[in-house]
Formats: structure tokens, C-alpha cells, sequence
């Protein structure tokens, strides 16, 4: 299967990751995600793109964008990755609209070498200060990569669909009534919401309910409040289904930030 260990520090999460035969379902996170193939390669689609990162490829992945991930063959894949805020990340590269990585995977050895340096740190529990000094030179790195803001933004409906999608978090998803509230017919909004998206109304809010117990979790520590307050109904349920996401459990994931 697999071993996943995640630590956080100075608002950015890191990953060390081994997997054998691991596939993770299709999904997308709120934060931008950067990492380095170790080991093996990396395989993945992106936003319904096949691509293979190599041993030290970097590969990026803008908020929102969906993907799924395994090892390409079974000699398996070692990897690290890190998940950034994106208020963060645009406030150390001083943008305020948000950029977008153009190109999904880059041989730089700079940027390996920066992106090493912050995974190590956070992962090593180093302190607080250096991890932000770290993910500043890194920033300072990615920022002479190709960064766009040409991209395809979100249509108004869409922009709505979302918004209701995420004030309603701990309930199930009620897609009837939001075709209601949108003037659209179910399948036309499922059709529509998925070229927009890459994954279906279903899988993004499920993604969603899933990113929120994350984020309870790291806020109180308490794993039982964020399954009620997500809809879950039992943490076997959350367990579950964060384990497709995230590699690991939540209650694995709670115990190696705590």
C-alpha cells in the first residue's frame, strides 16, 4: 500500500510519501500543492491529461485542480509534497489575484533543491521562523517559473453552484434544490459543472466536506467534532474517505500534526 507521513509548520503541510500499489481517487485540493519525485515515477491525470513525473520532477498543482495519482509500476514511488494557503502563497510572491503554474511538471534542480529544503525542515520539526525563511526562498524560485493569470474562471452559475455547495457542508448534498435555485435542469448543472471542474458535483463536494474536517482537525485537534460538524456519519465513514485523498486516515493524519 503505502506510507504517509504529514507534518505542518508555519501554515504549510508536508508529505513524505512511499506507495506500492496506492491509487489516489480523483480529486483536487483549496491549496496549491508542490513536490518533488524521489524515487520511481510518478503517474497521474490532470485536469484529464496524462502525465509521468520522473525521478526529481517537480510537479504542480493549482487549487482546484483535479487529479488523480499512483505509482507507474511496481518497483513503486517515493515522494514529498507541500499543500500552500493560497492567501499565503500569493502574499510571499506579492500578488493579489490568484496565479496559476502553467506547466504541470519541471526538471530545475534550484527548485528541487528549495522545495527539499522546506519539506525537510517541517518534516524534521525545525523552527517556525526557518520554515518561513525556507518557503520564502522558494517562493523567490517559483516565482521565475511560468505563473499565469490567463485562465479559464469560473462561469457565474458555477461561481454559485460552488458557493452553496460549501455553505452546506454537513448535510448531504441536496442537487435537486440547488438545480432549483439555479434555474437549470440536473443533468444540464452535472454536465456543466464538470467541464467547468474536472469532477462531478458529487466528487467536489464530497472533496470539500472532506478539506473542511481537514482543516477542524488541525484547528481543535478534535476529530469527533469535525465528523459531525462534516456530515459523517461515524469517523469509519471519514476515515474512509479521507484515506482516498490523503493516503492516510484522519484519525493517522491527526495523530502525526498532534
Amino acid at each position: 500500500m503505502g506510507k504517509f507521513i504529514y507534518k505542518k509548520s508555519a501554515g504549510i503541510t508536508a508529505l513524505s510519501a512511499s506507495i506500492t500499489d496506492f491509487t489516489y481517487k480523483k480529486h483536487s485540493h483549496q491549496e496549491y500543492a508542490i513536490g518533488v519525485t524521489l524515487r520511481g515515477i510518478q503517474e497521474y491525470n490532470l485536469d484529464g491529461s496524462f502525465q509521468l513525473s520522473h525521478q526529481n520532477g517537480i510537479m504542480f498543482f493549482n487549487p482546484e485542480q483535479a487529479h488523480d495519482g499512483m505509482a507507474h509500476d511496481e518497483t513503486g514511488l517515493d515522494y514529498v509534497m507541500l499543500y500552500i494557503e493560497p492567501e499565503l502563497f500569493l502574499e510571499a510572491i506579492a500578488k493579489k489575484d490568484i496565479v496559476r503554474f502553467s506547466t504541470p511538471i519541471v526538471y530545475d534542480d534550484r527548485i528541487r533543491q528549495s522545495i527539499l529544503g522546506l519539506s525537510t525542515a517541517i518534516l524534521s520539526g525545525k523552527d517556525e521562523t526557518l520554515c518561513s525563511e525556507l518557503f520564502l526562498s522558494l517562493t523567490d524560485n517559483l516565482i521565475q517559473t511560468d505563473l499565469s493569470t490567463d485562465y479559464k474562471k469560473d462561469n457565474a452559475l458555477i461561481r454559485k453552484a460552488k458557493d452553496i455547495l460549501h455553505s452546506d457542508l454537513g448535510n448531504v448534498l441536496k442537487l435537486d434544490e440547488i438545480c432549483k435555485e439555479l434555474n437549470v435542469s440536473k443533468f444540464q448543472f452535472i454536465r456543466s459543472f464538470k467541464a467547468h471542474t474536472g469532477i462531478t458535483p458529487y466528487q467536489y463536494f464530497l472533496n470539500c466536506k472532506i478539506e473542511h474536517a481537514k482543516k477542524l482537525m488541525e484547528n481543535n485537534g478534535d476529530i469527533y467534532s469535525a465528523v459531525a460538524e462534516c456530515g459523517f456519519v461515524d469517523l469509519t465513514h471519514l476515515n474512509k474517505h479521507f484515506k482516498s485523498v490523503y493516503g492516510t486516515t484522519a484519525f493517522e493524519y491527526l495523530s502525526y500534526l498532534h
